[in-house]
């Protein structure tokens, strides 16, 4: 491969806000909640690398082909992989599109096809185009990637933050992730965050079931939340971590009462002795991002309540980690449903996806 930027590239970042900001000369974007992912293509050849250095193209075969069609024969993109459905962008099913079994990913790709959603230009034929502002790479960008390629889009951009606000709104139940505010005359700077994304934020009573060690084993990294369902059955949602090295050490002797005695009426005791008959989602689950990582956990009594602070909920789930408030100890553990939790309707998606449209 010859071009003149060459992988691995570390994606410019961004400080997460909470209201869209208002300064001149910002340009917005929608934040897709999806792979990030930096695409090199060199003629037939086509690399898709992940944030994290992780090589992607093996996973998503299916968006060779549809890269070299769309984007310029050399050239390097930022953009996003996402799975784009009639309800909104699925990002529980492209996570399970890192399968290691070469049939398996063959398999999804067919049933599960993804997209990609192209926002910055890092290089085009022999120029390196990281050190120009935004804005120039933006037009660039703009003369060379159409909307007329199946399955490859060029994001929506606005210098309006009316518009901005009402694409923050409006679109979170389409499974958005917010958005993206950027300087107009920021170069490309790798690993750095000198963007904005601006991410709902809201608070929720959840029952705390188990909690992590720290990796240095001396406090509480993470304490595992739940939410009961209409039926009952207390369903393992999130994490809420962060905590500082004195908090850690504090929790440690709070939660120390609850754990006597913990598994007797556990409603995750099953999972808690490795039964695969639980049918409910499990605190322990592998995800293909942490392979290796330790998430063995320690159980407590559901006696406890957490108000966190958290962005948004995709398929049962908090999307994110999320923050402690503090304990309620005025609630009562079943209070703690699903039926709290906000929810927003799915914004339409045919106007930006070709994929979704009847």
């Amino acid at each position: 491969m010859d071009l003149p930027v060459l992988p691995p590239v570390r994606p410019m970042l961004a400080k997460a806000v909470h209201e869209v900001p208002r300064a001149p000369g910002l340009l917005y974007e929608p934040k897709w909640d999806g792979f990030r992912c930096i695409v090199f293509r060199d003629n037939d050849e086509v690399e898709l690398g992940s944030r994290n250095d992780r090589p992607l193209t093996r996973y998503f075969p299916e968006l060779v082909g549809l890269l070299q069609d769309a984007l310029p024969t050399r050239c390097v993109v930022d953009g996003e992989i996402v799975l784009v459905t009639e309800h909104g962008l699925d990002f529980e099913s492209l996570q399970l599109r890192l399968h290691p079994a070469a049939s398996r990913v063959r398999k999804l790709a067919r049933e599960t096809p993804a997209s990609f959603v192209v926002f910055d230009l890092l290089a085009l034929d022999d120029r390196d185009l990281r050190a120009e502002p935004f804005a120039k790479r933006r037009r660039l960008l703009e003369s060379v990637v159409s909307g007329e390629f199946a399955r490859v889009h060029l994001t929506p951009m606005t210098e309006d933050p009316d518009i901005a606000q009402d694409w923050f709104n409006r679109f979170e139940g389409a499974g958005f992730d917010g958005v993206m505010a950027k300087p107009a005359d920021q170069p490309y700077e790798q690993d750095k965050r000198v963007m904005w994304k601006v991410k709902h934020e809201r608070t929720a009573d959840c029952v705390v079931a188990g909690f992590r060690w720290h990796k240095d084993g001396k406090g509480v990294g993470s304490l595992l939340l739940g939410l009961y369902d209409e039926a009952g059955t207390l369903h393992h949602v999130g994490v809420a971590s962060s905590f500082t090295a004195a908090r850690r050490k504090e929790l440690v002797d709070e939660l120390a009462p609850l754990r006597e005695r913990a598994l007797d009426e556990h409603p995750w005791r099953q999972w808690a002795e490795a039964q695969s008959e639980w049918a409910g989602r499990m605190p322990g689950a592998q995800s293909r991002w942490s392979v290796g990582k330790d998430l063995s956990w320690e159980p407590i009594r559901p006696e406890l309540v957490a108000e966190v602070r958290y962005e948004h909920v995709q398929g049962g789930r908090f999307r994110h980690g999320t923050r402690l408030v503090r304990f309620r100890q005025d609630r009562q553990p079943e209070s703690c449903t699903y039926g709290q939790l906000e929810e927003i309707a799915p914004a339409e998606l045919s106007t930006l996806f070709s994929e979704v449209r009847a």
